[in-house]
C-alpha cells in the first residue's frame, strides 16, 4: 500500500510522517501531481494559515489535481479546513469538497482563542474511520478556525459551540485536531484511515 503525505508546505509534516511510521507505514513526502495520483491513500497535513495554504497548493499546480481524487483522502488540521468551501481566515477560496465554511471561534469571556489542548469527541454519525472510538476519548487540538457541524460531520467536539472534529464526504475525510499528537486515539483513527 503506497501512501503519501502532499508536501503543502506544512508544519506538521514531520510529526504526521513519523506517527505513521509508529503504525509500521513509511509515507511518501511528495509534491509530485504523479505521485499523488497513483497512491493507494493521500494525506493533505497542515499547520499555519488557509490563504497561504491554498497559495501553496495553486503554485504546485495540485489544486484541480486534489479535486479529482478517488482513492480515499485525509487532510489533517488546516488540511481538513482546506478540503471545505471557504474561510473566513483571509476570505480564501478553498477546495470545495465538504461543502462546508470555515469560521472563527467566537471570543467570549472565559473562551481562550485559539483553542488549544485535549478536548472529548462525541460520535455523531458511524463511520469505519471512527471505529473503535469510545464516546468521550479525548484528542489535542491546536485552532482559531473550526467547520461547523452538519451532515459532514462524523464527530463534534466543544468550543463555546460544538463544531466538527472529523468530517467526511465521499472518498474525503478530515481530523481538525493532531492524530499525531492525540496518543492512542489518534494512532488509532490513523490506523482506521489506512484500513479504508
Amino acid at each position: 500500500m503506497s501512501i503519501v503525505l502532499v508536501d503543502a508546505g506544512g508544519t506538521n509534516i514531520g510529526s504526521v510522517r513519523y506517527a505513521l511510521q509508529r503504525l509500521g507505514v513509511d509515507a511518501a513526502l511528495t509534491s509530485d501531481a504523479a505521485a499523488i495520483r497513483t497512491a493507494d491513500k493521500v494525506i493533505l497535513p497542515g499547520v499555519g494559515a488557509a490563504a497561504p495554504g491554498m497559495a501553496r497548493l495553486r503554485e504546485l499546480g495540485l489544486v484541480e489535481l486534489l479535486r479529482s481524487l478517488r482513492q480515499p483522502v485525509l487532510g489533517v488540521c488546516l488540511g481538513m479546513q482546506l478540503l471545505c468551501a471557504c474561510s473566513e481566515e483571509g476570505d480564501t477560496e478553498c477546495l470545495g469538497l465538504i461543502p462546508a465554511p470555515v469560521r472563527r471561534f467566537t471570543e467570549a469571556p472565559g473562551l481562550r482563542v485559539p483553542h488549544m489542548g485535549w478536548n472529548r469527541l462525541h460520535g455523531r454519525q458511524p463511520h469505519p474511520l471512527l471505529a473503535g472510538l469510545g464516546e468521550g476519548d479525548q484528542a489535542y487540538f491546536v485552532h482559531s478556525y473550526a467547520v461547523p457541524v452538519g451532515d459532514w460531520t462524523l464527530a463534534s467536539s466543544d468550543h463555546g459551540e460544538a463544531f466538527s472534529a472529523v468530517v467526511a464526504r465521499g472518498n474525503y475525510h478530515g481530523m481538525q485536531f493532531h492524530p499525531e499528537r492525540s496518543a492512542a486515539v489518534g494512532a488509532r483513527l490513523l490506523r482506521n484511515f489506512l484500513d479504508l
